[in-house]
């Protein structure tokens, strides 16, 4: 009974309007995130990243598809995507700096999939597979693949993008981007 009586005097407390409840309750939701909301999470997508944030504007569409394509023909038909291919692929439009990713390991992965792979000493990169043997991406947006990208351990796959949620990681970048560069800050252009 004593319990049950201490759970409903902290309930009570961490209702008040103080910042002492305040500041608890943050912790509290820190605490919850962190040792249950991601550890399920990864262990339901098999994957040790469940979700992440576009950091960078390397899968952007700067125009709509037709124009993009346009662009951006050349790169792909001489991997062997044509335009019908490149349609019939997740996330055709690109992916955003500041979207949030639903990462699922528990997959294959095909041609035109958006994957979260290892890449050294930087962040995990987020690109769209463009060959499967080796594993090979580039980024929508970039012009060109980056040597990182060119033969891919399968190993070093985090997973591949499932879901977007589209800006929300902002939340996360204004706290990072004043440490930028000028060029790396801001919204995609």
């Amino acid at each position: 009974m004593n319990l049950i009586k201490s759970a409903k005097k902290f309930w009570a407390f961490l209702k008040k309007d103080t910042w002492q409840s305040w500041l608890v309750s943050l912790v509290l939701i820190f605490i919850f995130i962190k040792i249950i909301f991601f550890p399920l999470l990864s262990f339901i997508t098999s994957s040790p990243l469940p979700l992440v944030v576009v950091e960078s504007c390397s899968m952007y569409h700067e125009a709509p598809f037709e124009s993009w394509w346009q662009s951006n023909a050349p790169f792909y038909e001489s991997h062997e995507i044509e335009k019908s291919d490149f349609l019939a692929f997740p996330f055709k439009s690109g992916v955003n700096k500041g979207d949030i990713i639903f990462v699922w390991g528990r997959s294959s992965y095909k041609k035109g999939d958006i994957i979260i792979f290892e890449a050294g000493a930087r962040n995990p990169l987020i690109h769209r597979v463009i060959a499967t043997s080796p594993f090979s991406t580039k980024g929508d947006h970039n012009t060109d693949q980056l040597p990182i990208e060119i033969s891919i351990q399968e190993d070093s796959i985090i997973g591949k993008s499932a879901a977007r949620i589209p800006l929300l990681g902002w939340l996360k970048l204004i706290f990072f981007e004043p440490l930028r560069s000028p060029q790396e800050r801001g919204f995609c252009k």
